[in-house]
């Protein structure tokens, strides 16, 4: 049995143009499955400011879209993770830094990654750490986007934990600009406050052809992680 409902993604959490991002999309999702750890697949992308179908599934999970065209799909997972230490706050805030003063190629004005006002977007700006084989931010969400209990929403806890694998399969490895989301399996570990410090990272796990699989890891400025994923990204098919 299945029950049905709709959402709407707000323009605000824009990925690449028109597109609904990544992050937010699988933690509106994982929110629905309520399980500690949650898979979620890609098949199509998620518009903006339009009712899009959100059902249950029957084995405990839930989909965006029409049965006959699903746009991503979710389900109770396991994710085995061992993530390196964190590095410090500080070598987090020089990463983000360089990120701002010398943007990279291919930035798009994403709610994750973009270069926009800290209550516009998340602001996880992530470049490599020297002597370490990972990027990282140092990130302060902003209280703006706070729960009345302080504490940030679980989409956006999730779209933490997607932008980040995107620049290390840039700067680490040999994906390509352009390249979106697959997959991304997350837990969330402990809670977010908005307004404190955390070091977000990520590292590359391993890549084949136009796959690229990347590690993603956030913490707080101690380095205690408070939350994890493994993301697929694909690039973009070769032009013919």
């Amino acid at each position: 049995m299945t029950t049905s409902d709709t959402i709407v993604v707000p323009e605000l959490y824009a990925g690449y143009p028109r597109v609904a991002f990544g992050g937010y999309v699988a933690g509106l999702l994982a929110q629905r499955v309520g399980a500690p750890t949650v898979r979620v697949d890609f098949r199509g992308p998620v518009p903006l400011d339009v009712p899009v179908r959100i059902a249950a599934t029957a084995n405990g999970g839930a989909e965006l879209g029409e049965a006959e065209r699903r746009l991503t799909a979710a389900r109770p997972a396991e994710l085995r993770l061992d993530p390196p230490a964190a590095p410090s706050w500080e070598e987090a805030y020089a990463a983000a830094e360089r990120f701002r003063a010398a943007p990279p190629s291919g930035v798009a004005d994403c709610f994750g990654c973009g270069l926009r006002a800290a209550d516009r977007g998340l602001r996880v700006h992530g470049t490599p750490v020297p002597d370490r084989a990972l990027v990282a931010s140092a990130w302060v969400p902003s209280r703006v986007f706070a729960g009345q209990d302080g504490l940030l929403p679980t989409p956006l806890v999730w779209g933490a934990l997607d932008c980040p694998g995107h620049w290390a399969g840039r700067f680490l490895g040999a994906q390509q600009p352009g390249a979106v989301t697959a997959s991304l399996t997350g837990t969330i570990l402990r809670p977010v406050v908005a307004g404190e410090p955390y070091v977000s990272y990520a590292w590359l796990l391993s890549e084949s052809g136009r796959k690229h699989t990347m590690g993603v890891a956030l913490a707080t400025a101690d380095g205690d992680v408070c939350a994890l994923s493994e993301a697929l990204w694909i690039d973009p098919r070769p032009a013919p």
